[in-house]
């Protein structure tokens, strides 16, 4: 059949309180035009990030009942490393809260004034952990991932000259290779198995290990099977092994790929590298075999492993996404193309050509959207990635809207709503104005930063 139904039934439902646009307006000014400061409660579709909003299967949910909060060595643990075995094969497993502590142990141990570690697109917290040390975040992908309209298969693909070029004039300052899968910051666009094994080739060569930030490895499998040229015929679990095979560590957030609310790991083959870390987690998340989270969060992260890689689900869950991209291209409302696999990314800075990337116009519709409709989006764009180090403000190099699909919550309903408000918002696109930045913190602004429209 051409209809591709949501391979789950729906046992729990969660009530959805429906706002004014009169309320949206006042609660906006209320959080100073910042859509993290919203109360959940307040927003009718959350599409704000998938990371930790997934629904937990019925299997999830039993396996919390069966967790056991022993300090060390609880069961929870290794249940949980045998499930991260099965698809990563690394020697140290070792758990975190959520991804962006096993960066922030990472880079706190290889980091540190004048090293550079590039990847094909750093996202938010880790380019702020690498920046955090004194290091530089290096993003050398792909030309194809800044034209929006670029069908190419693998967007989020590293670009090889640049990184030997890299590696024999600076090699010396990069203490390793990063590789981002999914490349979220790009829009959510996958990379190809050669490209990993190519930059896996080339690290190597240079004496360098490839770390993967695996948050969405299961989506980029897929696409890997329906994209990449003797793909197809091969299971997914197969691709997902050969993606690791070649990989020396990975920093993961258990919050996307694994259904789970929280959690997340590093694993590496280093063993001088992980005693170090292990260390490092003692001291900031708790005991190696639970590092920050309860036994029964291991054992939901288990489960979701496994049932992340199954076809039927990707298979929907990228269908999803297109669907909405496709009635949003009807609409003539510019997205990033490809759609991605967790996300679809609407380019601000075609929808809005009146306002200049200075006045954020990621930021405006992402308001917009949000009082017009009670959709809570995020801006990828000059504000998330526009603030240096050094306090200088650039322009990004694409201003989005990211609409991040939590994994089986919303219906397609839900996503029909999500095109009409934008079929709203495109007959008054003229009105909307810029914002300026009222006040924002030193490092990752957009969290926590308020702002003023500028009409």
């Amino acid at each position: 059949m051409k209809t591709i139904i949501e391979p789950f039934r729906i046992k729990t439902v969660e009530p959805i309180r429906m706002t004014t646009v009169a309320e949206r307006r006042e609660l906006l000014q209320r959080v100073g035009w910042n859509l993290f400061g919203l109360h959940s409660d307040d927003v009718m579709i959350d599409l704000l990030t998938d990371s930790g909003t997934s629904a937990m299967s019925a299997e999830q949910w039993a396996a919390v009942m069966r967790g056991d909060e022993s300090y060390a060595g609880s069961p929870s643990f290794y249940r949980f490393e045998s499930a991260v075995r099965e698809l990563m094969p690394f020697r140290h497993v070792i758990p975190t809260h959520q991804g962006r502590a096993a960066e922030a142990i990472l880079f706190s141990i290889v980091g540190g004034p004048g090293k550079i570690v590039p990847s094909n697109t750093h996202f938010d917290t880790t380019r702020g952990n690498i920046e955090a040390t004194g290091a530089t975040a290096l993003d050398l992908v792909i030309a194809e991932a800044h034209d929006p309209d670029n069908l190419h298969p693998f967007k989020g693909n590293l670009d090889l000259e640049r990184l030997e070029a890299l590696l024999k004039e600076r090699g010396g300052a990069v203490p390793l290779v990063m590789l981002t899968i999914t490349n979220n910051a790009g829009g959510g666009q996958p990379v190809s198995l050669a490209n990993v094994r190519a930059v896996a080739e080339l690290a190597h060569r240079y004496g360098k290990p490839l770390i993967i930030d695996a948050c969405r490895f299961a989506e980029n499998a897929y696409f890997i099977k329906c994209r990449e040229p003797g793909q197809g015929e091969r299971r997914v679990v197969e691709i997902v092994r050969d993606l690791f095979a070649v990989a020396d560590g990975m920093t993961m957030s258990a919050k996307k790929d694994a259904f789970a609310n929280i959690g997340g790991w590093l694993a590496l083959n280093d063993d001088a590298l992980a005693a170090a870390a292990r260390n490092r987690l003692i001291l900031t998340e708790g005991f190696p075999t639970y590092g920050g989270l309860a036994g029964r969060d291991l054992d939901a992260i288990a489960i979701g492993l496994h049932e992340i890689v199954d076809e039927q689900y990707l298979r929907y869950r990228l269908r999803t996404n297109e669907y909405i991209g496709e009635r949003l291209i009807a609409l003539g409302v510019p997205i990033v193309r490809p759609v991605g696999g967790h996300a679809v990314f609407v380019d601000a800075r075609r929808f809005l050509p009146h306002v200049p990337p200075r006045q954020y116009p990621g930021q405006a519709l992402a308001v917009a959207l949000y009082e017009q409709g009670g959709i809570r989006s995020c801006e990828i764009g000059t504000v998330m990635f526009g603030l240096r180090p050094d306090g200088t403000e650039v322009e990004a190099p694409m201003d989005l809207v990211r609409l991040a699909m939590p994994r089986r919550v919303y219906t397609q309903s839900h996503a029909d709503y999500i095109v009409e408000v934008f079929a709203e918002l495109r007959e008054r696109r003229d009105a909307l104005a810029g914002y300026r930045i009222a006040w924002q913190p030193q490092r990752l602004r957009h969290f926590t930063a308020r702002f003023e429209p500028l009409a």
